[in-house]
């Protein structure tokens, strides 16, 4: 099957519902975009053995494709619109692995309402690389990693440290945990949550905002460097899955992997304490709970308030490609 064959079959029915797309078979998609609004656009590449394992199911590689490239849209308080995708094949890979690819995604695009609009595939005799640009509206403002203020409260959605803990499942760790707890770890691995809602909601209340991808530590490091700002947080007050305080409860050095661990694609974010009411409206609204877990203040980075009480040594903060 040569290229455009291969988007015939697969790729083209994901972009029916959008005129624009003009089937994927021109040069460009063409898309109206109400008045007023902004677009909010990023990309996220995910490789194999990098971001996800080679024999997970395709089907979950693409949700997770398409999840984190939402997550970074949510961070941003938009809307989808669309997304583009770059699928770099290995070459031999087989009808059966691309229907069930093409599948997830489809699944997701309707879900989440950003229906394929375009992009191009190639073949490799590298890993599997895909790389999917997300398209969304902001309808007034957005919210960004800067903004922060001394005194803001720091909330974190949610529960952190799944993925993480669910990779270490994957690669044969922690059998001490039930059949039931590894398997939610797994999922939150493989398909993560992008809260697309919430960021929506957030818009107005929260002053920074960012999405778990490289840890919470160092994704939070981000919000203070991008603010100028410091941040303390207390480890005892990070929100923990059953599962994931199952582990730690059997491992306390599991706890600096929890935190220093990517993959969550929940958000993080600051408010100012007079926004508390508000946070807990939104919360309800959109029906992710919400922990406040430490504070701005002025300084650089992040600490951990209570680490000594937990032995806690964060030898490394956050995922980092180089």
């Amino acid at each position: 099957m040569d290229e455009f064959g291969l988007i015939a079959r697969f790729f083209a029915p994901l972009a029916a519902a959008e005129p624009g797309a003009l089937g994927l078979t021109d040069d460009a998609a063409v898309l109206d975009l109400p008045p007023g609004t902004r677009l909010v656009a990023a990309t996220d590449a995910l490789v194999a053995g990098i971001h996800f394992l080679a024999d997970d199911p395709p089907g979950d590689i693409a949700r997770k494709l398409m999840r984190v490239n939402l997550s970074d849209l949510a961070a941003m308080g938009a809307t989808p619109r669309a997304v583009l995708l770059a699928a770099v094949l290995p070459r031999g890979t087989s009808e059966a692995w691309l229907a069930a690819f093409a599948d997830g995604l489809s699944d997701d695009a309707q879900e989440f309402g950003a229906p394929l609009v375009g992009g191009d595939t190639v073949a490799t005799d590298g890993p599997l690389t895909l790389a999917l640009t997300a398209l969304g509206l902001a309808d007034g403002g957005v919210l960004t990693r800067a903004g922060a203020r001394a005194g803001d409260d720091v909330y974190v959605s949610g529960t952190i440290g799944d993925a993480a803990l669910g990779l270490r499942v994957l690669r044969g760790g922690l059998a001490g945990l039930d059949e039931d707890q590894r398997a939610v770890l797994v999922s939150r691995y493989r398909v993560p949550i992008p809260r697309l809602a919430l960021g929506r909601a957030l818009v107005g209340i929260a002053h920074a905002c960012i999405d778990v991808s490289d840890g919470l530590i160092a994704d939070l490091g981000h919000i203070c460097a991008c603010s100028g700002l410091a941040a303390q947080v207390m480890a005892a007050e990070v929100p923990l899955s059953p599962a994931a305080r199952s582990a730690i409860t059997a491992d306390r050095n599991l706890l600096s992997a929890v935190l220093g661990g990517g993959d969550d694609y929940e958000l993080a974010f600051t408010a100012p304490p007079s926004a508390r009411a508000a946070l807990q409206r939104a919360g309800q609204a959109t029906g992710v709970a919400l922990a406040r877990i430490g504070v701005m203040m002025p300084g650089e980075g992040v600490t951990v308030g209570d680490a000594a009480a937990f032995g806690l040594v964060l030898e490394k903060r956050g995922f980092s490609h180089f």
